[in-house]
């Protein structure tokens, strides 16, 4: 059996309850060490092994970016996936190992994801916005536009006010 075969495999028998509560939220998800765990009985039946290896990267205006690969291999080929998540170093509450460390769980569970086929659109956990689905800084909106932004691209991203597209279309001429 080929890896692609081996791989095609896992990712068609893959089942992984969505074990853990976000009370915040009031949703059930699943995390990249549950992922993990659903795999391991097909690590020796198929004779392969699953790794994640990260990379810290500084991209833009020095936000930490943490890139997560997962890797399939079968000691002579392998199969990878990647994520790529910022590390928000505002995060009210949390030191900055947490911040890295929440970085890097969501980079692992993604990359996992990524590999494996595992569709999350109806997950909570990739659905819920918290409220960021609204355009909260106005003026980082109008500098965007100033620069060269567009309305659209913001639509695309955020819910806006009437008055917000309003001021907004003022400043597009």
């Amino acid at each position: 059996m080929t890896l692609n075969e081996k791989l095609a495999t896992i990712q068609t028998k893959f089942k992984s309850k969505k074990s853990r509560f976000n009370s915040f939220g009031k949703y059930y998800f699943r995390s990249a060490e549950d992922i993990l765990e659903a795999t391991k009985p097909f690590l020796l039946e198929l004779g392969v092994t699953v790794t994640i290896n990260e990379e810290v990267q500084t991209l833009f205006d020095n936000v930490p970016i943490i890139e997560s690969t997962a890797v399939i291999s079968d000691g002579e080929n392998e199969i990878s996936a990647t994520a790529i998540v910022g590390v928000d170093l505002n995060q009210k509450g949390m030191q900055v190992p947490q911040q890295f460390g929440s970085a890097s769980s969501y980079g692992k569970k993604y990359a996992l994801g990524n590999l494996f086929l595992i569709d999350d659109t109806q997950d909570s956990d990739a659905t819920n916005t918290h409220g960021k689905d609204k355009l909260q800084d106005i003026d980082k909106a109008v500098s965007y536009i100033k620069s060269g932004g567009t309305i659209d691209a913001i639509k695309k991203k955020y819910k806006l006010t009437s008055a917000q597209e309003k001021q907004l279309t003022t400043l597009n001429g």
